[in-house]
């Protein structure tokens, strides 16, 4: 099967599901589609268990999407097709190229469709395709309209045969689909890599190369190597001074200053604290690569400069541990939230992250191995977002706990219809407007058609 073919197939598809339908389950059977196209196109390149996983995951996200239908699951669905897409295609390069492509394909491919020549067959155009269109579709569709308005003039029943009556279409939402559909389909299959992407590359390499120059670039063209190394060191000494300041005077106030009677003033305390960690830990992880990108993960003069980098990642963890601590604290008083379940994901995420930059010094490898890894498990993130049922979590938890149970709250949850409406029901309580939406959203999707369906209100029982 050729490109073009695929195109057409797959933007004929995605009109048949979304023609007069609402985004839903087509959305899932489409990414299964283009899932299925991929394992059968392309087998033959299928030679690492990355590409397994992938399509595992692929498939997984699709029928997350067919269940839950919201944000997170198709942000997992469309990340796990291109990745399965953009590593059977270009197995070599790195995985975080796919991010500027497909913004640089969005764009492009306004434009690359109408270079024929790059996704049809020449001789297709100029020679077969051409004359079918004209001898079986230009020529009879001539003489046909021409008979027509003969026969017409001739007789009022014959011409009634093909004018008293209207087809039910609706012709601009066709156009907009069929146009929504190929380019979908044009940018997915026919996606375009510029050859900068190969060129550079290298630069993304988990190893270094030409490690005898390496070992001689200085950052700075005015300092040498040994002024720049001591300049690191003095740095560093400083920024783990005053880390370990911040680390106490942060902790007392997390654990001493606000009492519990004072929880009024712990939300804004924490949200604070939590907001100053996330922007030290990445500014943290900025200067050991900064300090690590070439020559100082070869210098053998450099140990202090290491030692003291590995100090600075050690106290940085202390301090997330600190903040973990203080966020299960929050949730010990007022419950769980989608905001502070974040706050776990990022903080995990964070020591992943160091974890990966104590390796980069300790190894020896490029800023690019740290970028590398971390795409992989921010995909993984994405994907444990999409596959847990993270409101029906914060339900049953927060009532289990009696903490965070007010009534506009709950009804502001996703996917906790069965455990709130139970608490409702035995407390006599309502969510108010925000109920009422909530309920109108699950009527919504229990009364839409099969396409535009989320199974998981399809399991729910028809609020009386």
């Amino acid at each position: 099967m050729k490109k073009h073919h695929i195109i057409l197939i797959c933007s004929f598809i995605f009109l048949l599901l979304f023609y007069r339908e609402d985004p839903g389950l087509n959305w899932s059977i489409f990414g299964l589609v283009l899932t299925g196209f991929i394992c059968y196109l392309f087998q033959d390149k299928f030679t690492e268990r990355t590409h397994l996983v992938l399509v595992l995951t692929s498939v997984l996200s699709c029928l997350a999407f067919g269940w839950y239908g919201d944000a997170a699951s198709f942000f997992a669905m469309a990340m796990s097709i291109l990745f399965l897409q953009f590593k059977t295609q270009d197995n070599k390069l790195k995985i975080v190229q796919i991010f500027p492509l497909v913004f640089l394909n969005g764009i492009t491919s306004l434009g690359r469709i109408w270079i024929f020549k790059q996704w049809l067959p020449e001789k297709q155009i100029h020679n077969n395709f051409a004359k079918k269109l004209v001898a079986f579709v230009l020529i009879p569709a001539i003489f046909f309209g021409l008979f027509f308005a003969v026969y017409s003039f001739g007789s009022d029943h014959f011409s009634s045969l093909f004018t008293d009556y209207t087809l039910d279409i609706d012709v601009p939402q066709l156009l907009l689909l069929s146009i929504a559909g190929f380019y979908i389909s044009f940018s997915f299959w026919n996606y375009w890599v510029p050859e900068v992407c190969y060129e550079k590359n290298e630069l993304l390499d988990n190893e270094f190369k030409n490690i005898a120059e390496v070992k001689n670039q200085n950052t700075f063209s005015f300092l040498d190597l040994d002024f720049e190394r001591k300049s690191g060191v003095i740095t560093l000494v400083l920024l783990n001074l005053m880390l370990l300041v911040f680390i106490a005077t942060y902790n007392y106030e997390q654990f001493f200053e606000v009492s519990i009677a004072q929880a009024s003033k712990l939300s804004t305390a924490t949200h604070e604290r939590v907001n100053s960690v996330i922007l030290s830990i990445l500014m943290a992880v900025g200067v050991i690569m900064f300090y690590f990108k070439g020559g100082f993960n070869f210098d053998k003069k450099a140990t202090l400069l290491k030692t003291l980098s590995k100090i600075w990642i050690f106290l940085n963890g202390i301090l997330i541990i600190s903040t973990i601590i203080k966020n299960s604290e929050y949730v010990s008083f007022f419950g769980l939230t989608y905001k502070r379940l974040g706050v776990y994901a990022f903080l995990i995420l964070a020591i992943i992250g160091l974890v990966y930059t104590f390796l980069k010094i300790a190894k020896q490898k490029t800023n690019a191995y740290l970028v590398n890894q971390m795409v992989w498990y921010f995909y993984g993130t994405v994907l444990l977002c999409s596959y847990v049922n993270w409101g029906n979590l914060i339900t049953n938890y927060n009532i289990s706990v009696n903490k965070g149970v007010e009534p506009r709250f709950l009804s502001g949850l996703n996917f906790n219809e069965e455990a709130r409406r139970d608490y409702f029901l035995k407390n006599n309580l309502n969510g108010g407007e925000t109920e009422s939406i909530r309920e109108e959203l699950v009527a919504n999707y229990q009364n839409a058609t099969f396409l535009s369906k989320a199974l998981y209100y399809e399991f729910l029982n028809k609020k009386k």
